[in-house]
């Protein structure tokens, strides 16, 4: 069987409706990240865990239902029992939802790689499922030697330029190449 590839994108959360199914500490991982890229998040479980309670969220304090879908954007199973997290993952795909299954990649229509953040960049590293471990260390790694505070102060001043450059450069090669000059004459 051929390996499995995944699309890489960057998904714009803000207010968008996601569901996190689970209470506990992987859970609340998967909900930090959600609420860090500004999504709606509702947490639906039988317990939860008071780091929980203390976050931004709407929590149903119940086990998980189908309906619990109704007007989502995506989805996460964070339980610790396999049966539930394949039932949201069965409802899940039925309703053409994208769905995570902590730790199961088997079961997801997308997979979450290891994220480091500084100002506007972002470096993401993925292993397609083989090993989390990995992709965090490699994560690590990366942003230690590439996330340094002058390159995302360039980004912050890049991203300040957009507009005019939209306006007095008219097409996207002109565009590129002028920031690709910028990027050069400040990165060499």
């Amino acid at each position: 069987m051929a390996e499995k590839r995944y699309y890489m994108a960057c998904l714009d959360l803000e207010r968008r409706s996601c569901l996190v199914v689970g209470g506990g500490s992987v859970a609340l991982e998967k909900v930090r990240g959600l609420l860090e890229c500004g999504a709606h998040v509702t947490v639906v479980a039988p317990e939860v865990c008071e780091e929980l309670r203390a976050l931004d969220v709407e929590i149903l304090e119940r086990p998980y239902r189908p309906t619990d879908l109704d007007n989502r954007f995506l989805v996460i199973a964070a339980t610790s029992r396999a049966g539930v997290n394949a039932r949201v993952s069965r409802d899940a795909r039925a309703r053409s939802l994208f769905c995570n299954v902590a730790d199961d990649p088997e079961r997801c229509t997308f997979i979450l790689p290891a994220v480091a953040r500084r100002g506007p960049l972002a470096i993401a590293v993925s292993t397609s499922g083989a090993s989390p471990a990995l992709a965090q260390r490699l994560r690590d790694e990366a942003a230690e030697r590439l996330l340094r505070p002058e390159v995302a102060d360039l980004a912050e001043r890049l991203r300040a330029l957009r507009p005019w450059a939209r306006t007095n450069l008219k097409t996207y090669e002109s565009r590129r190449r002028f920031f690709a000059s910028l990027v050069a004459e400040e990165l060499g």
